[in-house]
């Protein structure tokens, strides 16, 4: 038997590991972390490439390595700019955990890196799969890198129908992947899957036609109507409707920011002051900073509403745009000129609106205040 797994030997040496490994020689996309692959542009791509499409996660990548081409440069850069060069792709957590691990690398091993699976795993935000792909790809460790798209290809070639986000799925799934990871090249095995799941075996048609692994597959035969193959899932989170108000305030062509705090959605961003509530279909300027007290002058709604997706919450977002008589405010957040604030690192949902709520906010402000 396998070490570790319920594969024995010689079943996995039945697999067809050459022909994988043939069709990924044929067609592996020229992505340019792929050219010369080092633990920095590695690590770096796989934390950007999470739960983000190639051609945008590309072109951060590159952002990122042009401005910080190392460790010891992304180590040395201050969170502020990190954040806001990360802008637009999310999960905000991340970007932090890139900054401490550059941090920790830097301070931990001088003019190196960390080559052990378990140095890794100690990472903050490295989780088994990123550790895994860093240490496959970089340091030839014999180690199955287990995505989304790994999950997918196996479970169809292997016909699991336990759903795959619980154990009785998952396990098996993990077992034969650490089975058949090739020991003389596992970077080349474990990238050849994941590209194999991006290109072919993909979410909702599949070409089994040109798949290399079609003869052994499980699921080749399979109609392929939705939620007739694997993978399964037990089920999908319900999201959550709630209503986000933010509050847009003015006095003297600035408007007051805050930072938000580090734990959190938007953690560490920038964003005008905010209050949710449940969702009630109905949009009312609620919860106004109560150290502002009566002093502010209510103008109304403040550019177009809109909504935004996370990941298991729907925000339908309201700008309220309000005058303040006072400038010492700096407990509640510091006053900006529109130029300034947008310079800071912002949700996407500012991002977005940013250009109509300014507009707005200079049309219906007092001249005084605007």
């Amino acid at each position: 038997m396998h070490p570790k797994t319920a594969f024995s030997d010689d079943a996995v040496h039945m697999m067809p590991r050459r022909e994988l490994h043939e069709w990924y020689l044929k067609h592996e996309r020229p992505l340019p972390w792929r050219e010369n692959p080092r633990p920095y542009e590695t690590w770096l791509c796989e934390v950007i490439m999470q739960q983000t499409r190639i051609d945008q996660g590309t072109a951060y990548w590159q952002k990122f390595v042009n401005r910080w081409p190392d460790f010891r440069s992304l180590a040395n850069a201050n969170v502020d700019d990190v954040l806001k060069e990360w802008q637009g792709l999310g999960y905000y957590s991340r970007a932090r955990n890139l900054h401490k691990t550059a941090q920790i690398i830097h301070t931990d091993f001088p003019n190196s890196h960390p080559t052990a699976l378990n140095d890794w795993l100690l990472m903050p935000g490295i989780g088994p799969y990123t550790a895994a792909a860093i240490c496959s790809i970089c340091f030839d460790t014999p180690v199955a890198a287990i995505d989304g798209n790994v999950l997918r290809v196996l479970s169809r070639f292997l016909g699991i129908h336990e759903p795959i986000d619980r154990p009785s799925g998952r396990k098996p799934l993990e077992e034969f992947a650490n089975a058949w990871v090739d020991p003389e090249n596992p970077g080349r095995h474990n990238q050849a899957i994941m590209e194999l799941g991006a290109l072919t075996c993909t979410p909702h048609a599949p070409d089994c036609a040109n798949c290399p692994l079609q003869n052994a597959c499980a699921s080749q035969q399979m109609p392929h109507e939705k939620g007739n193959i694997p993978p399964f899932k037990q089920g999908k989170t319900k999201v959550l409707d709630v209503a986000l108000n933010f509050h847009v305030i003015v006095h003297d062509k600035r408007v007051l920011m805050c930072k938000r705090p580090d734990n959190g959605v938007w953690g560490g961003l920038w964003a005008f002051p905010s209050a949710e509530h449940p969702f009630q279909n109905q949009a009312e300027p609620f919860d106004v900073p109560e150290a502002l007290g009566n002093q502010l002058v209510a103008k109304g709604p403040c550019g177009s509403p809109v909504k935004h997706l996370l990941s298991h919450r729907r925000l339908h977002v309201q700008f309220w745009l309000w005058e303040s008589p006072l400038k010492n405010t700096s407990n509640l957040g510091d006053w900006k000129t529109w130029e300034e604030a947008e310079a800071l690192a912002l949700p996407r949902v500012l991002e977005r609106s940013w250009e109509d709520v300014k507009k707005s906010a200079s049309q219906n402000a007092s001249t005084t205040t605007a």
